[in-house]
């Protein structure tokens, strides 16, 4: 049966995932960050599970950030992005909810290293760990449909990566969050992509 590699691992040709395939994971997955939230709403307490940069329980908010927000309008915020960039990483046939578990573990452990004395919640940075894998796998695979991927992401959140991980001294908004998971999602997808190595063109048989 034929194959060919991608991200570093063998991907067979028939059973490559497409955007349907993975749609009820990325509801699910969707689906548990509301459900997280209605429960904040009966224990507020839960919100300071987040990452907070250096303290012990801090290392637990580094899985649970992307599931506290603030308020109603914090999620809102965050639900769409977060549903779009899970469709466009499922459609690139990348291991979806590998490279999401990466992200989510690097982004955060480099917040709970680098960043301000704070407690850091919310998807925010896991969508802009996503929208730096997808730009940067798709820069660096040099094919066309990560390269379409690549563009439309750019289109769509070229903006607001660039105005997201600026520094802004007193903000509540956490932009060093932001920074952190971009340059997760950088690292994660140049490192998965040097790992496959370039691509290999089966020998046409004599």
């Amino acid at each position: 049966m034929s194959g060919r590699r991608f991200l570093g691992r063998p991907v067979v040709r028939n059973n490559s995932h497409t955007v349907w395939q993975e749609l009820h994971g990325i509801v699910f997955f969707v689906g548990a960050v509301w459900a997280v939230f209605v429960l904040t709403l009966a224990f507020p307490s839960l919100d300071s599970f987040g990452v907070t940069p250096r303290t012990l329980v801090g290392l637990v908010g580094i899985a649970a950030m992307p599931f506290l927000h603030a308020d109603l309008g914090h999620l809102l915020g965050n639900t769409m992005p977060l549903f779009i960039l899970l469709s466009l990483l499922a459609g690139s046939q990348a291991r979806s909810w590998e490279v999401v578990g990466a992200v989510v573990l690097l982004g955060g452990l480099l917040l709970w290293v680098f960043g301000r004395s704070a407690t850091h919640i919310g998807a925010s940075g896991l969508i802009f760990g996503l929208i730096t894998f997808l730009m940067v796998s798709g820069v660096l695979e040099k094919r066309l449909v990560p390269l379409a991927v690549c563009l439309l992401v750019g289109f769509l959140y070229g903006g607001t990566l660039l105005w997201g991980i600026l520094p802004r001294l007193g903000s509540h908004i956490s932009w060093d969050g932001h920074l952190c998971s971009a340059l997760a999602g950088g690292i994660v997808a140049y490192g998965l992509t040097r790992q496959a190595g370039p691509p290999k063109v089966p020998a046409e048989n004599n």
